[in-house]
């Protein structure tokens, strides 16, 4: 078992007090002593939230590599159920049920209100129990409800990111440093207050840096097209930087960055040394 500060835990605080509720009414109900939702990141597993009402089972902050959970299966088939974890052939051999040693269990998929999969939301007993469908279907309807307060969530976590982050650097360089989600409002600020600033600074190169970006999409893409390809218009280069792995493979693969008119560079000190500069601390 690892658990850790996680900062995928970071902007999800509605979720973290509504859940608290939540799970003491789903205990109730299904006569459980262990509810948790989590979150699916590239590689594991975070718990977000969790309810245990005798003893802590499930910590907030416990992470397990994605393979080796109990939320592949569920996530993989919508929703996993077992009397008994440790006999059940698909999580007897795993590490995690001879942490836990729990028994009964029943799970569902948490997807987003548009349907992406966000985690799932779970419940243990230390006994064997066999839950129905009517179970199922009850903890199916709160994994809905608690989609609403993830975007509530993520709407109050963007609203910090609604400013266009222009960092003038030395006359003529100006970095551009993303940050949240990039939706269609936006996107369309984006492009005015860059356009605007290069236009009015006589900006020669802006550097757009994505490594804090939330969500990166197809419309995300195409910003980054409609904007180099405005700056190129008058007179400014472009120079990307911070692209994850995941992203750069998912965009190689649609073939999104073809037709993008800039230069990447692994981070901003990278990009500056291209350019003839360099950060120094003081």
């Amino acid at each position: 078992m690892k658990t850790v500060k996680d900062q995928s835990k970071a902007g999800y605080s509605s979720l973290g007090t509504v859940s608290k509720k939540m799970f003491a009414m789903i205990c109730d109900r299904l006569n459980v002593p262990v509810a948790y939702v989590t979150k699916r990141g590239h590689t594991d597993i975070t718990v977000l939230s969790s309810y245990n009402h005798t003893e802590e089972v499930i910590p907030e902050g416990y992470i397990v590599e994605y393979s080796s959970t109990y939320c592949r299966h569920i996530i993989e088939n919508g929703m996993m159920t077992t009397s008994n974890l440790m006999q059940y052939r698909m999580t007897k051999d795993l590490s995690v049920t001879g942490d836990l040693k729990m028994k009964g269990f029943l799970g569902v998929t948490v997807k987003d209100v548009n349907g992406n999969v966000f985690g799932t939301l779970c419940v243990m007993d230390r006994n064997e129990k066999e839950f129905s469908k009517e179970d199922a279907e009850y903890l199916s309807s709160m994994a809905e409800l608690l989609s609403h307060i993830i975007e509530l969530d993520r709407a109050k976590y963007d609203l910090g990111f609604l400013s266009v982050p222009i960092i003038p650097i030395t006359n003529g360089i100006s970095i551009l440093s993303l940050q949240g989600t990039v939706d269609e409002i936006r996107s369309e600020k984006i492009i005015t207050d860059v356009l605007e600033n290069a236009s009015i600074h006589s900006i020669s190169c802006f550097i757009i840096d994505l490594s804090k970006l939330f969500v990166q999409d197809d419309l995300f893409s195409n910003l980054l097209f409609t904007l180099t390809e405005a700056l190129k218009l008058i007179g400014t280069d472009t120079i990307i930087t911070g692209v994850t792995a995941d992203f750069a493979i998912e965009q190689y693969r649609h073939r999104s960055f073809e037709q993008i008119k800039a230069s990447f560079a692994k981070d901003i000190s990278t990009a500056l040394e291209s350019i003839g500069y360099q950060l120094t601390e003081k």
